[in-house]
């Protein structure tokens, strides 16, 4: 089991943040080969009729009839381990690597699949498979269990396979990198989340590895492929409650900033790795940034607790400077109507609940607040206007920042 870390209170300065009402303009088209390479992170649940993250990732990879995209589903169960190979039910590397490659091709790009998973860790250093990987403009890695990626795309020691060293090759040469789920998650950096839930990770702490038991809060401190470093990244963030997980990871860690991923929706970032690094967010859901800068963790009996993490939405559209700590958005600001209803939760890392909660912050209420369903012992969640509050929305896109997040 993970031992209980015992952190001291987060130290720094922050600001109050505001999404400003700059103009974006539309995306340019992207050639390989230049501007430094693009990474298009979603957070699980990605539909296939999702065409703007599918059309996004063939655009970047050069567009139709241009895009060449190398499949990888190592993160998969291998048709050995799945019941129902053979079958139109099945759920493995080699029929799920079939899938996105047809997904891929009905969006104009040519699409194959890398043959790397568990039974074959030794193509991750095929000179074959390397040979492929060069010729391709861009990588889409499925779903499926981060650590598989991990075990099977580095050699022992933590260094790169060679298939790992091309793709990161092609990445600074300007391909794109995508993924979803654990294919979203494996691009972390340091301190890459390997499991855990909301409730047990704030009652006993995040502890380094991988572990059987799905419910603790564990972490690889050498962290995932690197290609995203902006802050921690988790996925399915709303629909599975996770916000809990992310602030006490953060926490524990010493991270200053987590970047949520809503199911059906892309963080797409540009010039990786480059000064004109930028982030636009993709699709019908949010992306969630918790800033613990001004954090302090409390103690203030048996129990975890941590208040004053800003909490800012980004739905489609809306941009995020990641150097500055800025949000953008070109949405209409929404006026206090006062049209707050009280809202409260019995269960509030249950299914979009807290997430849920906190639009209604935006609808007018000044606090609203949940409970953990688990009483031994209890947490409750607190979410307030902060300094700098404002909330946005075009139809049913809305946006916010300067949410303050307490939990005790």
């Amino acid at each position: 089991m993970p031992r209980t870390r015992l952190p001291a209170a987060l130290a720094g300065s922050c600001v109050a943040i505001a999404l400003t009402l700059t103009p974006m303009p539309a995306a340019a088209a992207h050639r390989p080969q230049d501007d430094g390479g693009s990474l298009v992170l979603v957070g699980g649940g990605l539909s296939d009729d999702n065409a703007a993250v599918y059309d996004d990732i063939v655009r970047l990879a050069g567009g139709p009839g241009r895009a060449r995209i190398g499949i990888v589903t190592a993160a998969s169960s291998t048709p050995a381990e799945d019941p129902d190979a053979g079958t139109p039910d099945c759920n493995n590397s080699v029929c799920n690597g079939d899938y996105y490659a047809a997904l891929f091709r009905s969006h104009g790009a040519h699409a194959e699949w890398i043959p790397i998973d568990v039974d074959h860790v030794s193509a991750a250093d095929d000179p074959a498979v390397v040979a492929q990987v060069r010729g391709l403009t861009g990588f889409f890695f499925g779903g499926g269990d981060q650590y598989r990626y991990v075990t099977t795309m580095r050699r022992p020691g933590g260094t790169d396979s060679a298939v790992l060293a091309a793709i990161r090759g092609r990445l600074n040469a300007g391909a794109v990198v995508a993924g979803t789920s654990a294919g979203a998650q494996i691009q972390a950096g340091a301190d890459m989340l390997t499991g855990g839930e909301s409730y047990e990770g704030l009652r006993d702490g995040s502890a380094p590895g991988y572990f059987d038991d799905a419910s603790v809060l564990g972490y690889l401190p050498e962290g995932g492929f690197g290609f995203f470093r902006a802050g921690l990244l988790d996925t399915h963030f709303s629909a599975r409650g996770r916000q809990g997980r992310s602030v006490r990871l953060a926490a524990d860690t010493g991270h200053e900033r987590v970047f949520g991923l809503d199911e059906d929706t892309a963080l797409e970032v540009t010039g990786v790795g480059t000064r004109r690094e930028a982030m636009r967010v993709i699709g019908a859901g949010g992306v969630h940034v918790l800033d613990l800068r001004q954090a302090r963790v409390e103690r203030p009996g048996p129990g975890w607790g941590i208040r004053d993490v800003r909490w800012t939405r980004l739905t489609a559209g809306d941009t995020y400077d990641a150097a500055h700590w800025r949000p953008s958005t070109t949405k209409p600001r929404v006026r206090d109507a006062g049209g707050c209803q009280p809202a409260s939760s019995d269960d509030v890392f249950g299914e979009d609940v807290l997430s849920g909660l906190a639009l209604r912050l935006v609808d007018g209420c000044r606090l609203v607040s949940g409970r953990t369903r688990e009483t031994d012992p209890a947490f409750t969640v607190e979410l307030t206007r902060g300094p700098g509050f404002a909330g946005f929305r075009s139809g049913a896109a809305v946006s916010y920042t300067g949410v303050w997040l307490r939990i005790h």
